[in-house]
């Protein structure tokens, strides 16, 4: 079989390797049948983020399900699901209280396709197929009627959309949010935007300077202002920091109200002088750190299926298997592949 292996930056190629067998009753083997780029693999792609090669590529994906360890209850084969980029167990003390992202049973971060900081053992999700450990925990089975090409990102960047609105939302519906979006996170904010939409606040704002993610924020029924990160915009409950760098961080705590929750899902990579006498006064929550995918994901597909949510507004490019090199080295927001 072929898997995609990234070099190094603007450095893709196809790579034979053999076809990965089930060496235990829990796994299941999946052929994926639709991919997306995650946030940070532009950034991997131009250099801008290191993360050295060569390592098996891709964590964004829906696959079908071609084979089955004897443990496995919950899928089978002929099923489409949906890949979480994390590996957990579903049995560990950290996955029963839904904290995905640091299952206990495996190494710190181990996720599909990021290389030696997720792991090398685990592969990636841009191969003709590819084995998923505790497939019953793991595998989220794809509602009948979604095209997989929308939901390709449902592995990672969406949940990590809708842990930044979904929870505050429900737990005070119609709270207004703000979004400063920008390149650091950009599809991911831009989520945030149509699922605060699709739960219903009362007033979405998403900030950027860009043209077409303007435009996709307006698609989403947002209120879309051009303005830097540093904008006046007002005080929000719900405030997203999707943009990267210290001005936007401090900005959107700056923007948080009283008792507001501030979340922010870009990666600094230095360290940031916060406004922690201001959040004290105005009991401000800040959160950020790696999304836990797993347990949002099913939230997020059950708003797909109502039609109150269509992440397909998002993506910018779309391609074939066979184009997948050219496409990725493109470099656009949001690639979708397909076969």
């Amino acid at each position: 079989m072929r898997r995609l292996m990234l070099d190094g930056p603007g450095r893709l190629r196809w790579e034979d390797c053999p076809e990965p067998t089930l060496d235990h009753p829990d796994q299941a083997l999946v052929r994926p049948v639709a991919l997306a780029t995650c946030d940070l693999d532009p950034a991997v792609l131009r250099g801008g983020f290191p993360l050295p090669g060569p390592f098996p590529f891709g964590h964004e994906g829906v696959a079908e399900v071609v084979a089955v360890g004897e443990d496995v209850r919950t899928v089978a084969v002929g099923d489409r699901v949906v890949v979480p980029f994390q590996i957990s167990c579903g049995t560990c003390e950290p996955c029963r209280r839904g904290r995905t992202g640091n299952c206990a049973s495996h190494p710190m971060m181990s996720t599909f396709g990021l290389g030696a900081m997720g792991g090398l053992n685990w592969g990636g999700l841009w191969a003709d197929l590819a084995v998923v450990p505790h497939a019953d925990a793991m595998l989220v089975p794809l509602p009948d009627g979604i095209d997989p090409a929308a939901v390709a990102s449902a592995s990672d960047n969406i949940p990590d959309a809708y842990r930044t609105v979904g929870p505050r939302l429900s737990a005070e519906p119609g709270a207004e949010v703000l979004v400063l979006g920008g390149p650091a996170a950009a599809s991911i904010g831009l989520y945030a935007a149509g699922l605060a939409v699709a739960l219903g606040s009362s007033r979405v704002v998403y900030v950027d300077t860009e043209p077409e993610r303007l435009e996709i924020a307006t698609r989403f029924g947002a209120e879309a202002v051009e303005a830097g990160p540093d904008a006046r915009v007002g005080r929000f409950p719900v405030t997203v920091e999707a943009c990267g760098g210290a001005t936007a961080l401090r900005a959107a705590i700056n923007a948080t109200s009283p008792d507001g929750t501030c979340t922010s899902v870009s990666v600094q990579r230095e360290d940031v002088e916060l406004p922690l006498l201001a959040m004290y006064s105005r009991c401000c929550t800040f959160h950020t750190g790696r999304a836990h995918a797993r347990p949002a994901i099913p939230a997020v597909l059950d708003l797909v299926v109502a039609g109150r949510f269509d992440p397909s507004i998002v993506t910018t490019r779309t391609a074939g298997w066979e184009e997948s090199i050219d496409a990725l080295l493109e470099t656009p927001m949001k690639l979708v592949v397909t076969r």
